[in-house]
């Protein structure tokens, strides 16, 4: 999911009741799209896209996301 910064992205399980994805799903997601090249990530709703930088963002938020949920130094 795009964030409101339309630079970074955020996992959820589960948007509407504010679960958050687990570590290993997360690094299995960002392992899966590693070997793909691409600059946009689509939203989930309108305008919420991530026009250039996606695969940057994406690295850089999960690594973000990791860290904060203490998975990562």
């Amino acid at each position: 999911m795009a964030n409101m910064d339309r630079r970074t992205v955020s996992f959820m399980y589960s948007y509407p009741n504010l679960i958050p994805l687990g570590p290993q799903a997360v690094e299995r997601i960002t392992a899966a799209v590693e070997p793909l090249e691409f600059e946009q990530i689509y939203g989930g709703w309108f305008g919420k896209n991530i026009r250039e930088g996606g695969k940057a963002a994406l690295r850089y938020s999960a690594r973000r996301y990791l860290r904060a949920i203490g998975s990562r130094d």
